[in-house]
């Protein structure tokens, strides 16, 4: 994809997304679970239940998927795969979230889409429909999609019109924050085959705007204008990686950028873009929270971050972090090294579900 783009052949998403296309699966029942796709509030959705019979009202889980907010179906084989077994293990309702993508449709787009399709669920109405118990929905999501689920359980703490609350949130892998990216993760891992830097700087940049001086700034670290400099406090590595995770690396100063910038530019500001950028405050009263960080990995030290300001902030949290692991590994099915990996951090994420949901 990168290549193709270089040589001005073909816009890297767009290889992205014919390679997706290949993986795609068609909505198809088994004799676990009825698979069909439908429309939540307007906008798509992959629709899992379960065939076993129940004892009384079921879980639901709501799932985005990843992708960095420009690639990525809920149709593809992995997430197929992913959310058929989460529904059939939990005898649990699964809602895949198709949202919209970068860079035909910007943010706040993709997060406008997975909030709708979250508030629509919750309705008492829609959850009598699928027989779900109000007090057991949890959202979850891998990379670009963990970073939906965390700012759309945010974003549900202030919502007044929203009377059923999550049970718990499960977030992968996720990218949390574009504030910082010379964290000691980018730099061990930044020509990492998965996330290198460059690619995530892309991605970010992709799924805000077009204007190009943001990817430039964003690979030297000199994208945050000197008012917001008050938000690095949120993400300073030196106070909240563990002594291990820091090892020799020097905590760096930002290099500020003019402030006269686009609203577009400065989206990554946002916390609904950043859910690592709302005050302790903010964090309190967020469900149950589950966290999986891979070792290889540039966006390791968000989940890693996070994990330390909910726990500091009084929410409950399971971090596991794979020291054997890369990112995308939940989802990566092929390959007998990585399927057995695959397997055990799916196994734990199902596990944890279905003790805490």
């Amino acid at each position: 994809a990168e290549v193709t783009d270089r040589l001005g052949l073909m816009h890297y998403t767009k290889v992205l997304k014919l390679l997706i296309d290949i993986e795609y699966v068609p909505p198809t029942s088994d004799e676990n679970v009825t698979v069909t796709d439908t429309k939540f509030s307007n906008v798509p959705v992959r629709l899992y239940l379960p065939r076993q019979p129940s004892d009384g009202l079921r879980r639901a889980v709501i799932y985005f998927h990843g992708g960095g907010w420009c690639t990525g179906h809920p149709g593809m084989k992995s997430y197929d795969f992913l959310t058929r077994r989460t529904s059939n293990r939990l005898n649990a309702v699964v809602v895949s979230v198709n949202y919209r993508l970068a860079p035909k449709y910007r943010f706040p787009i993709q997060f406008e889409d997975v909030y709708s399709v979250t508030k629509f669920f919750l309705q008492s109405s829609v959850l009598s429909q699928y027989r779900v118990d109000p007090d057991r929905v949890c959202v979850a999501g891998d990379s670009a999609g963990g970073n939906l689920a965390a700012a759309v359980a945010q974003q549900l703490l202030e919502d007044s019109e929203v009377e059923h609350k999550l049970k718990a949130q499960a977030l992968i892998y996720p990218a949390l924050q574009a504030l910082d990216l010379n964290l000691p993760s980018y730099r061990e891992h930044e020509n990492s085959c998965m996330t290198p830097k460059s690619f995530m700087v892309r991605l970010w940049s992709d799924y805000f705007t077009s204007d190009s001086s943001l990817p430039e700034a964003m690979a030297s670290n000199r994208h945050v204008p000197a008012e917001s400099s008050h938000l690095f406090q949120f993400v300073n590595w030196s106070n909240l990686l563990p002594e291990e995770m820091k090892k020799d690396h020097i905590y760096i100063s930002p290099v500020y950028r003019s402030s006269e910038l686009a609203p577009e530019y400065l989206a990554f500001l946002d916390p609904r873009a950043a859910p690592l950028l709302v005050s302790d405050a903010q964090l309190r009263g967020l469900p149950p929270t589950y966290i999986l960080t891979c070792e290889y990995d540039v966006l390791r030290d968000d989940g890693v971050m996070y994990a330390r300001r909910l726990q500091a902030a009084g929410v409950p949290v399971t971090h596991y972090h794979a020291k054997d692991a890369f990112h995308g590994m939940m989802t990566f099915i092929s390959g007998p090294a990585s399927l057995a990996v695959g397997h055990r951090l799916l196994n734990r994420y199902i596990e944890w579900l279905n003790e805490n949901l």
